[in-house]
């Protein structure tokens, strides 16, 4: 498909962080976008303000009639939609281009040069690392993120075509639609097994992901990861590695040894080992990519973060308020270490929401460890997204395999009162439902009550 020829770009889904990094993108390239969502959101109404056309029903009468033309329209859709979908199933039918949006992201970046961010772990992060780190060593790019960006306040940095820095998503096998020039490996934990069935499933897709790098391309693996390829890792022996690690005001400051040099004195803002190990990968593709050291360095010490990872809504002597998005155990495992390294003695509260049934099914026992951790745990109800609900799987269940004297399964409507009641010193929010729909009342809760 040449994606000159076509006008206009219709998603279905277009509120999806992924889905409408691709809308913002195809509208300033002076396409015509329109689609759907089921969700009023923050994302969307962004979307709307910048004139892209979004309606809330599920109904081809809804659809303006120039995207109903067969031969000037791509369809583009989120798998997260249900196969009952009326407008999908419309498109399907009538002779359009339908395409999932792993596809279209293959599609653009293909002519481009191309670097992808693949791992269970640390993708959003390391991809907006790598594509400021990018932009402000002055190279043409484009990078589509999984977050937005606290530096450029959205999830698509544009300013050129040459270049493209790209999440490579495992969810449903979306990474196998890219072909990029160099790729790296961040982690391969057990996770989507509503669609791998089992690890080693998953695991074969990353190393059928390594094996679309182009001619001459190359591949970047987290020390220990059973690839070969261009290792990194903290104060190890890997080909990039940490060195002389401090933390000075609450800001990481070291060395980057690289295979020719050795940089000093880097800043980072960011907390917790895993968001050094994501700077880290980051800095090794920029280097072999050809960045100059110094812009380099320049560069690291002005990245801000991505939205709902390990985000300060409140910093004060009294009183942390912070939310992330970590949805899986090992996730949770690193937030808990970067608090903790943080803020060795406060106490700690965090609040959770699950996301997916069959993710809380499948790692309840390594979910309620990774809880139990903190001084005090409050469970929302499972956030169901694209899955229907499976018996026996509750947080009523997950509640009580938590190790925990301070543990309390509520709903968002006695939320608030409940924090309020915590003398906790950090706060937490953690989970990639709708748990950052609520950060806005409990900031405010917070700051009334402080």
């Amino acid at each position: 498909m040449n994606l000159n020829k076509i006008h206009n770009i219709y998603f279905i889904g277009i509120g999806g962080i992924g889905m409408s990094a691709l809308a913002r993108y195809f509208n300033a390239n002076n396409k015509n976008v329109s689609g759907y969502d089921k969700t009023k959101t923050t994302i969307v109404d962004e979307l709307t303000v910048l004139g892209i056309d979004i309606h809330f029903e599920d109904s081809i009468e809804n659809i303006d009639n120039k995207f109903l033309d067969p031969e000037n329209t791509l369809v583009v859709y989120t798998p997260a939609i249900p196969k009952s979908h009326a407008e999908y199933n419309y498109f399907k039918t009538n002779g359009f281009q339908v395409l999932k949006r792993s596809k279209v992201l293959g599609l653009i970046t293909e002519n481009t040069f191309c670097l992808a961010i693949a791992g269970t772990h640390g993708k959003t992060t390391t991809t907006s690392i790598l594509g400021h780190l990018m932009y402000e060593c002055g190279v043409e790019l484009t990078a589509f993120l999984g977050g937005i960006s606290e530096n450029y306040n959205s999830n698509l940095i544009l300013k050129g075509n040459e270049v493209s820095v790209v999440e490579a998503d495992e969810f449903d096998r979306s990474f196998l639609a890219l072909s990029p020039n160099f790729a790296c490996i961040t982690s391969m934990d057990a996770d989507h097994l509503d669609i791998y069935g089992e690890a080693d499933a998953l695991h074969e897709s990353f190393k059928a992901f390594s094996k679309r790098i182009k001619p001459n391309g190359k591949l970047f693996v987290k020390s220990g990861l059973p690839l070969h390829g261009i290792t990194y890792g903290i104060e190890d022996n890997s080909d990039y590695t940490i060195q002389n690690k401090k933390i000075k005001n609450g800001t990481y400051v070291f060395d980057l040894k690289t295979p020719k040099t050795v940089l000093e004195n880097l800043q980072f803002n960011l907390p917790g080992r895993h968001n050094l190990s994501n700077a880290l990968i980051a800095l090794a593709m920029a280097v072999e990519y050809g960045c100059p050291n110094q812009q380099l360095a320049n560069a690291l010490a002005s990245y801000k973060g991505v939205k709902r990872r390990f985000t300060y809504h409140i910093k004060t002597d009294d009183l942390v308020f912070i939310d992330d998005y970590a949805h899986h155990p090992e996730e949770i495992n690193a937030v808990y270490q970067a608090v903790r390294e943080m803020y060795p003695s406060k106490k700690v509260l965090a609040i959770f929401q699950p996301h997916l049934y069959s993710r809380t099914r499948d790692f309840v026992d390594e979910f309620a460890k990774s809880l139990s951790q903190f001084d005090e745990v409050i469970l929302l109800d499972i956030y169901p997204a694209r899955e229907l609900p499976i018996e026996g799987v509750t947080s009523y269940w997950l509640l009580g395999k938590v190790n925990n004297e301070n543990k309390l399964l509520v709903s968002k409507a006695e939320l608030l009162s409940k924090i309020e009641k915590s003398n906790a010193q950090i706060v937490l929010t953690i989970g990639a439902g709708d748990i950052g729909e609520e950060v806005k009342h409990i900031k405010k809760a917070l700051s009334v009550a402080s």
